[in-house]
């Protein structure tokens, strides 16, 4: 028997036998569908891997542009996953202050392989106090928010730090998708993941406040009023961290 057969055959034993890897979906009002899509068209493609829809309610829920989005799953009746996917978005404050959301981060996190987060989904992990000494990114406005929680912010698209793997903003999803797809599967599958979707970006704008001409980025910043709501999120879930000692003093 040739090497090559050997290796399909042992492939499609290994994949028969193993059990599927279980990745769930965080869904919250609010949130930026391509967060949550553009990691969700990678990985619902990896070989031998399920992928749910997680929510509180089987209602569905409405994306801060209006798409709505249905539950595959309710959060209390989902078992021990291997991988946790949480998007950004407006709702993102919402998300930093629901408790039953925050307790089903906290209660994955031992048995999870990773847990990923995109956009400003990183602030809802720094919520839960997930991120503490972990280096993370996410979206260029909010990365100042990151060190507060005890995070490390790193001014990257992708990053992974052992089990946490986030990804900057919005786009980056599909890159953390493919580089946690990579790390998962191989490079050859990722990289036919990557072909397959014909993720090939070329903007017709600068898309990085580094690259973006100053009026641009300045437009973009948050009026004071919500500036000011940011704040005292932040506080809050610092203060709740604080009380259950789940956030040290550095």
């Amino acid at each position: 028997m040739h090497a090559r057969e050997t290796d399909i055959i042992r492939q499609l034993v290994e994949s028969v036998s193993a059990p599927p890897r279980e990745i769930g979906f965080v869904l919250f009002a609010g949130l930026t569908q391509l967060d949550l899509t553009g990691p969700w068209e990678v990985l619902t493609r990896l070989p031998n891997t399920r992928c749910h829809l997680l929510a509180e309610g089987r209602a569905p829920v409405r994306s801060a542009s209006g798409l709505s989005i249905v539950p595959s799953m309710l959060l209390e009746e989902c078992g021990q996953l291997d991988i946790v996917v949480v998007p950004g978005g407006p709702g993102h404050l919402d998300a930093m202050q629901d408790e039953r959301l925050l307790s089903f981060l906290k209660r994955q996190e031992p048995g999870c392989q990773f847990l990923m987060a995109a956009c400003t989904g990183t602030l809802v992990l720094a919520a839960a106090g997930l991120l503490q000494g972990y280096e993370c990114t996410t979206h260029w406005t909010a990365l100042h928010r990151l060190s507060a929680f005890g995070a490390i912010p790193v001014n990257r698209r992708v990053v992974f730090d052992r089990t946490r793997a986030t990804g900057s903003g919005v786009t980056a999803g599909i890159d953390l998708g493919l580089v946690m797809a990579a790390k998962l599967a191989g490079e050859d599958v990722a990289r036919k993941i990557q072909l397959m979707m014909e993720y090939a970006p070329e903007p017709p704008f600068a898309g990085s406040p580094m690259t973006a001409d100053p009026a641009t980025v300045k437009a973009l910043e948050a009026p004071s009023d919500i500036a000011d709501q940011i704040r005292a999120i932040d506080a809050g879930a610092i203060s709740r961290l604080r009380r259950g000692a789940r956030l040290i003093e550095r």
